[in-house]
C-alpha cells in the first residue's frame, strides 16, 4: 500500500483541517449543548464540496476519491462529530447508492442537488423491530398497476428531520415457503409526499446536533421511476451502500479519538501532581502511548478500505474491520482521556466527556460491532 498522498489529497485534508479548526471547533460545545442543527456549517461544507465528495462534477459533486473523503471526514469529526455524521450520511448513505444504482433521471433530478448540498438526503433501513436483521423488515411496498403503495416506519434516521429525500427500503416480495428469503426494493421518496410524516427528533446520548427521527409511510404512492437499483434488488443496494458507509463512520471515529488524544496530551503537559506535570508520570505516558498506537492502527485500516474502494475492489470485510476497530478505539481512547483529566474529564467544562458520548454511537450505527464481526468471520470462513 502506498502511503504517499497526492498533492490534491493533501490539499483536501489541509482545507478540511483549517475549516474544521476555524469554523466548526469554536461552535462544537454550543451545538452539543443546545442540540441545534448546524445549518450554517452544513452550508459551508456544501460550498467546499464536502457533501458529495466522490460524486462526479457533472452530478454536483467534487469528483474526489474515497481516501480524500475519509481524511476530510476525520478532520470534520475531530471538531464536531455531529457535523461529521451529517456529512457522512449525505455522502455515503445517499449520494453513493443513487450514483451507483440510480437511473439517469434520478442522477440528474435528485443526486445533483443533493451532492451539491442544495438538498439533503437520508437513508431509511432500520425499523423499530428490524435493525441488523433485514429479513424481519415490516415496511412493505405493494404494486397495483403502475403504482407502488408503501406502508411502514423507519427509525433512527439521521438527517431525517431536515432531509429532502429518503432512500427507503421495503419488502416487495415475501415468499410463503419455509426458509425462503424475502426480497427488498429501494425507493426514493421526496419529503412532502402524501402519507410521509415525521416524529419529533430523537433525544440521544451524544451527537446532539445530528438530528434523527422516526419516519412513517402510510399509503405512500410511488411510481416505478422511484425505484433505485431494480425491483427486488434492495438488499444488494443496501449492503453495497453500507460497505462504503462504514468507511465514513470509521473516519468519524478516527476524528473523535484524535480529538480526545490531542486534548489529553495538552492537559497532561499543563496539569501538575507531586510537583511535576502529569505527563512525566509513567502511568499517563503509557495511556497516551496506547491511545496513539491504537489510533494509528485504526487509521491504517480505514485508509486501506478507502483505497480498496477507490480501486473498485470488493472491500466488505476490510470496511467492517476498519469500522469495528476504529469505533471501539474511539470509545477506549475517549475513556482514557476522561481518566487522564480526572474530575475535570467528567465535567462539561472540558470536551472529553462530549467525545466519550459521541464515540459510543460509532459502535452501533451502520452495523453494530457484532455485525462487523459476523461480516469479517463470514469472509474468513468462505475462503
Amino acid at each position: 500500500m502506498d502511503f504517499e498522498l497526492t498533492e490534491e489529497q493533501r490539499l483536501i485534508r489541509d482545507t478540511a483541517h483549517d475549516f474544521a479548526r476555524t469554523e466548526i471547533a469554536p461552535k462544537a460545545a454550543e451545538i452539543d449543548k443546545s442540540g441545534r442543527w448546524p445549518a450554517e456549517i452544513i452550508s459551508k461544507m456544501a460550498e467546499l464540496g464536502f457533501l458529495g465528495m466522490a460524486i462526479p462534477e457533472e452530478y454536483g459533486g467534487a469528483g474526489l476519491d474515497a481516501l480524500s473523503y475519509a481524511m476530510a471526514m476525520e478532520e470534520i469529526s475531530a471538531a464536531c462529530a455531529s457535523c461529521g455524521v451529517i456529512m457522512s450520511v449525505n455522502n455515503s448513505l445517499f449520494c453513493d447508492p443513487v450514483y451507483k444504482f440510480g437511473t439517469a433521471e434520478q442522477k440528474k433530478d435528485v443526486l445533483t442537488p443533493v451532492a451539491a448540498g442544495k438538498k439533503i438526503g437520508c437513508f431509511g433501513l432500520t425499523e423499530p423491530m428490524s435493525g441488523s436483521d433485514a429479513q424481519t423488515m415490516v415496511t412493505e411496498a405493494k404494486k397495483t398497476g403502475d403504482t407502488w403503495t408503501l406502508n411502514g416506519a423507519k427509525n433512527w434516521i439521521t438527517n431525517g428531520p431536515h432531509a429532502d429525500y429518503v432512500l427507503v427500503f421495503a419488502v416487495t416480495e415475501r415468499p410463503s415457503a419455509p426458509g425462503a428469503k424475502v426480497r427488498h426494493t429501494a425507493f426514493l421518496v421526496p419529503k412532502g409526499t402524501p402519507g410521509f410524516t415525521l416524529n419529533p427528533a430523537d433525544h440521544k446520548l451524544g451527537i446532539h446536533g445530528a438530528h434523527s427521527c422516526t419516519i412513517f409511510f402510510e399509503n405512500v404512492k410511488l411510481p416505478d421511476s422511484a425505484i433505485v437499483g431494480g425491483a427486488g434488488d434492495g438488499f444488494k443496494v443496501a449492503m453495497a451502500t453500507l460497505d462504503g458507509g462504514r468507511i465514513g463512520i470509521a473516519a468519524q471515529a478516527l476524528g473523535i479519538a484524535r480529538a480526545a488524544l490531542e486534548v489529553s496530551v495538552a492537559y497532561a503537559k499543563e496539569r501538575k501532581s507531586f510537583g511535576v506535570p502529569i505527563s512525566q508520570h509513567q502511568a499517563i505516558q503509557f495511556m497516551l502511548s496506547d491511545m496513539a498506537t491504537e489510533l494509528d492502527a485504526a487509521r491504517l485500516l480505514t485508509w486501506r478500505a478507502a483505497t480498496m474502494k477507490d480501486k473498485g475492489v470488493r472491500h466488505s470485510a476490510e470496511s467492517a474491520a476498519a469500522k469495528l476497530y476504529a469505533s471501539e478505539t474511539a470509545t477506549k481512547v475517549a475513556h482514557r482521556a476522561i481518566q487522564i483529566h480526572g474530575g475535570y474529564g467528567y465535567s462539561t467544562e472540558y470536551p472529553v466527556e462530549r467525545h466519550y458520548r459521541d464515540a459510543r454511537i460509532t459502535e452501533i450505527y451502520e452495523g453494530t460491532s457484532e455485525i462487523q464481526r459476523i461480516v469479517i468471520a463470514a469472509s474468513l470462513l468462505k475462503g
